[in-house]
């Protein structure tokens, strides 16, 4: 089926009207707020990591006021349980003296569901949200129940404070489909900030969109071609981070110990097309490409000592994957 033009203008009219709408509580971060809305667009659960009070928390919270979805958040901290967040079977009684189970479900039963602070969470809670981020269900007992459509984990952490907190294990990492990094507002933007919140200027949000809306824009999306040229750029780069492949010029062989898994790849594929469409484009791009690249590879890459003892950034391994690229495209 090809996309027509007027679904793509219907999918940019849309997605133009939610971030207006987010503008008027969030101050700058439009970048950040467009690689969201990819992440929301692509099917895909988002990580925001930044120091306390960038408006991670704010702008989740945002979002969930101007998608007509249902919304939820989960405050982790190192004494919550899986049942807290999946949910647990418990006993009722209806007239006679016996009882029987009942499965009450937890706040993971959402469309957009908020994990603020997703690693003060001890492991085995983190794990609760293995299964609902993949396969979007949730076993509990012998029972697996399905979540709402459409839903999306964002979940928050802090780079600075690590006391008391425990590292998301690479199985979790890999179950995001971005990971995004807020940046410090500039002194405009920080005027503006303490404008909006210390005074009377805030305004009120309007639902601009729908569930239904967003699965419709996710089967346009998947309906963009990608050129064979193009896919294989796509794949090639994935391979390029794996330290033993033909592909990976000497900055991945010197500072990567392993590379991304082929969620990497269907990352990489399933944004470029949300951000062709949102560039007015009826097929995928190399720029397209290179765009999604770090957000969806930055969390997938895994240093060896070196990289780390010389403080290289995983940003700047992908950057030089990009340029070894495209010296042989």
């Amino acid at each position: 089926m090809e996309v027509t033009s007027k679904e793509v203008s219907n999918v940019i009219e849309t997605i133009g009207r939610i971030e207006n709408e987010i503008s008027k509580q969030m101050v700058g971060q439009k970048d950040l707020i467009r690689q969201v809305l990819i992440c929301i667009l692509s099917g895909g659960n988002v990580l925001l990591e930044g120091v306390p009070g960038l408006g991670k928390t704010r702008l989740i919270k945002t979002l969930g006021k101007v998608l007509d979805l249902k919304f939820s958040r989960i405050q982790f901290t190192p004494d919550l349980m899986p049942a807290d967040v999946v949910g647990t079977n418990i006993i009722t009684k209806s007239g006679g003296d016996e009882g029987m189970f009942r499965f009450q479900p937890g706040p993971v039963f959402s469309n957009i569901v908020l994990a603020d602070e997703i690693n003060r969470a001890t492991p085995k809670t983190q794990s609760a949200l293995l299964e609902a981020m993949q396969e979007q269900t949730v076993t509990v007992g012998n029972t697996t129940y399905k979540m709402p459509q459409p839903f999306f984990v964002l979940a928050t952490q802090n780079p600075i404070e690590m006391e008391g907190t425990y590292p998301l294990p690479e199985a979790q990492m890999d179950r995001f489909l971005f990971k995004l990094n807020v940046p410090f507002p500039s002194l405009g933007e920080l005027m503006d900030i303490v404008a909006m919140t210390t005074g009377n200027l805030e305004e009120e949000l309007d639902k601009v969109s729908s569930g239904q809306e967003i699965l419709a824009m996710r089967a346009v999306a998947r309906e963009i071609p990608v050129a064979k040229p193009v896919l294989e750029y796509a794949l090639k780069l994935i391979l390029a981070t794996h330290p033993d492949s033909e592909y990976s010029p000497a900055a991945a062989k010197k500072y990567i110990r392993f590379g991304s898994s082929p969620r990497g790849a269907q990352a990489v594929i399933s944004a470029a097309r949300i951000r062709a469409i949102l560039d007015g484009r009826y097929n995928v791009a190399y720029d397209d490409i290179k765009y999604v690249a770090y957000p969806a590879l930055r969390h997938r890459l895994f240093l060896n000592f070196e990289g780390m003892s010389e403080g290289i950034t995983t940003d700047q391994v992908i950057t030089e994957i990009i340029k070894a690229l495209e010296e042989k495209v």
